[in-house]
């Protein structure tokens, strides 16, 4: 029943939107009103199939399923004590690149053992319906494992980089590394307990470059960096011409990734929402809002071959 309620309360904040709201407690709905809703996701099911331009911008909300973790919200919880924000920046790296590595060691290791999810899949299948009707089609993630690439998506513009981009702190150089570990010295380490091992790894047996020996630093965009210029306005360009804009597990509050969604709406894209909660920058603009796990609304609403 709480859950129910709490659909229903999400739905109500909506003004502006087409109340699409999937519940999950199925058996507890009425008839009529699974009905609507199935009707509500069959109108969005086709007026995406006739779009000409598609932008979907995707964030950490997808991954949860996954069991990645998302480091934010009430109940993300930290890593030994730490939020996020106090460790993915360049000053917690010069202060102390041991820690700052067992904490993405233990990100890349979370995500390799990961499996895409059916959000990521419907994904990867909406996007060959696209391209196989010559639907313009993008996939801007803010996530950073690529579980959207291993589900078979292609068109990624990865707003935040990768795990698996590292950049030379001596030479600059950047490169792939999908080693596991990266390097020996961060094997077993990273658990997240506050009570872990935290004893700092010596520097010269952190990850090295294979150029030059210098100091590797993973290669994501940090709090206080900014996204690659040419990228975030190719996204923006892209969205700005797009009839349709899916906001998918993501709340909206990173920016300036949080005003794609809204400065497409102000330009005539229609927006539709998966997410379990209503994002704060496009709940009141949204044509569609769907409620639920991204991974169960997803393949119903968006087309296939």
């Amino acid at each position: 029943y709480r859950l129910l309620s709490s659909a229903l309360r999400l739905a109500s904040r909506l003004p502006n939107a087409r109340k699409v709201v999937l519940l999950q407690t199925s058996g507890m709905a009425t008839r009529g009103q699974k009905q609507s809703d199935e009707q509500r996701l069959t109108e969005l099911h086709d007026k995406l199939s006739q779009s000409k331009r598609v932008l979907v911008l995707t964030g950490a909300g997808v991954s949860a399923e996954s069991g990645i973790p998302t480091f934010r919200g009430s109940t993300a919880g930290s890593w030994r004590g730490f939020t996020i924000s106090e460790l993915a920046c360049p000053e917690a790296f010069q202060r102390s690149p041991s820690q700052v590595w067992e904490l993405y060691h233990y990100r890349r290791e979370k995500s390799l053992a990961a499996k895409p999810n059916l959000a990521h899949v419907a994904i990867a299948k909406f996007e060959q319906f696209c391209l196989k009707r010559g639907i313009d089609f993008m996939l801007a993630t803010q996530n950073i494992d690529r579980l959207h690439q291993r589900a078979g998506s292609s068109r990624v513009i990865e707003l935040h980089r990768s795990l698996f981009l590292v950049r030379c702190t001596a030479c600059d150089s950047v490169t792939e590394n999908y080693d596991s570990p990266i390097c020996e010295a961060l094997r077993g380490r990273g658990d997240p307990s506050p009570q872990a091992d935290s004893t700092p790894i010596p520097e010269d047996q952190l990850p090295r470059c294979a150029g030059c020996s210098g100091l590797l630093r993973p290669y994501v965009v940090w709090f206080g960096e900014p996204l690659n210029e040419g990228e975030l306005s190719s996204v923006q360009e892209f969205a700005n011409m797009s009839d349709f804009v899916l906001v998918v597990g993501t709340s909206n509050a990173v920016y300036p990734a949080a005003m794609i969604a809204p400065d497409a709406r102000r330009s005539g894209a229609q927006l539709a929402e998966f997410n379990l909660d209503a994002s704060c920058s496009s709940s009141n603009d949204v044509s569609y809002f769907v409620a639920g796990p991204c991974g169960s609304t997803l393949p119903k609403a968006l087309p296939r071959l």
